[in-house]
C-alpha cells in the first residue's frame, strides 16, 4: 500500500524529492497502488521504488531513474518514459499503449521480466 507521507513529498515536485531521496537513501520507497497519472516526474529519482500497480498514465517520466524499481502491473498508458533508466527494473504485467514513448530499446532490454509482446514492439531479442 502506497506511503501517503512519501506520495505527498513527491506530489510537491521533483526538487524536493530529489533532495529528500539523498538525504534519505536506506529508506524504502513504496508507492504502490499510487495514483500519479498526468504526473510531472522528469528527472525524478525512483530507484529501486516500489511501484506496483501505480497508476503512471500520461505521466511525464523523461530522464526519471527507475533503476532497479518494481513496476510490475503498473499502467504506463500515454507515459513518456523517454531518456529514462531501466536498469533492473521490474517490468512484469505492464500495461502500456501505442502513444508511450520509450527509451532506446538497448535501454529497456537492461530491465527484468519484459513483456514478450513489448520486446517485440521494440526489437529487443
Amino acid at each position: 500500500m502506497v506511503d501517503s507521507q512519501q506520495l505527498a513529498l513527491l506530489r510537491q515536485g521533483v526538487d524536493a524529492w530529489n533532495q529528500w531521496r539523498e538525504e534519505n537513501l536506506g529508506i524504502r520507497i513504496d508507492l504502490i497502488d499510487a495514483k500519479l497519472n498526468r504526473a510531472d516526474l522528469s528527472g525524478a529519482n525512483l530507484s529501486n521504488a516500489s511501484l506496483s500497480r501505480a497508476t503512471l498514465s500520461n505521466a511525464n517520466l523523461i530522464r526519471a531513474n527507475l533503476g532497479g524499481a518494481t513496476l510490475s502491473n503498473a499502467n504506463l498508458s500515454d507515459a513518456n518514459l523517454s531518456l529514462a533508466d531501466f536498469c533492473g527494473a521490474d517490468l512484469s504485467a505492464i500495461r502500456w499503449d501505442e502513444n508511450t514513448k520509450w527509451p532506446a530499446p538497448e535501454e529497456v532490454a537492461r530491465a527484468q521480466n519484459i513483456p514478450e509482446k513489448l520486446k517485440q514492439q521494440l526489437g529487443i531479442e
